[in-house]
């Protein structure tokens, strides 16, 4: 009879420890749950240094030259370097009538003037004007300008000023004293027994270009001179009695 107290009290003893244990292995399941946001924290595993350090020199600019055009200077031509032509003229004419038209006489009632008398009739509305200080012309039809030109004048101020007319159209005009040819030749005024007038570069008897690559400056011996395009562009575009304008 003394032993089944003694029996029943191991075993509660037995049964209050497996449930201790129990409510242990729950209360630790609960706490490492992710339900309530607590993980263990995983050891991270120690690992080498996975890089290795290389020193290198910083390297220095060097600037690489670079080729230069040096630019081909443009010669200076001095006045005294301009072509001349030598010419013996009658003690009676001046040299600053040095356009001779062989083949176009004075016009019959011809007075010593710097026109026809009187002035060809002209109705439509061209207009040369042609600028000394300049050395260029200006074309213009009513008051719009058509076309310009570099244009060459005489030398030591031998084109006169004043406004004269387009006389005549002559394809090739012919300068007896010098021997030339003028292409796309333009009369505007007569001075004494000689004409001048607007044309091309003249041609020399070997047929070289007189004054090429002089134009822009005073060359000529009195007339209007134009390069030979340009030249030939106007004569196809003037007419006779067209006005001409010559100023500084």
């Amino acid at each position: 009879m003394n032993n089944v107290p003694r029996r029943r009290t191991l075993t509660f003893v037995l049964i209050l420890a497996l449930f201790l244990a129990a409510l242990g292995l729950v209360a630790w399941t609960a706490v490492s749950s992710p339900i309530f946001g607590l993980t263990q924290s995983p050891v991270a595993p120690t690992l080498g240094q996975p890089f290795a350090q290389l020193i290198l020199k910083k390297p220095t600019f060097t600037a690489i030259p670079l080729p230069t055009d040096s630019p081909t200077p443009i010669p200076v031509i001095p006045p005294t370097a301009l072509p001349t032509i030598t010419v013996t003229a009658p003690a009676s004419e001046s040299l600053v009538y040095a356009e001779i038209i062989a083949d176009t006489p004075a016009p019959a009632g011809y007075s010593n003037t710097t026109q026809y008398d009187p002035p060809p009739a002209y109705g439509g509305n061209k207009f040369i004007l042609v600028d000394i200080s300049e050395q260029y012309m200006y074309v213009y039809e009513g008051d719009v300008l058509v076309n310009s030109f570099v244009s060459s004048t005489g030398m030591n101020n031998a084109t006169r000023t004043g406004t004269f007319s387009v006389l005549d159209k002559i394809p090739s005009a012919y300068g007896a004293t010098w021997d030339i040819w003028m292409p796309n030749w333009l009369g505007i005024y007569w001075a004494g027994s000689t004409e001048n007038g607007i044309h091309a570069l003249p041609i020399l008897p070997n047929g070289a270009t007189l004054w090429a690559g002089y134009l822009g400056v005073p060359i000529s011996y009195g007339c209007v001179v134009l390069d030979t395009y340009d030249a030939q562009w106007l004569y196809d575009w003037a007419d006779i009695g067209t006005p001409v304008q010559i100023q500084w």
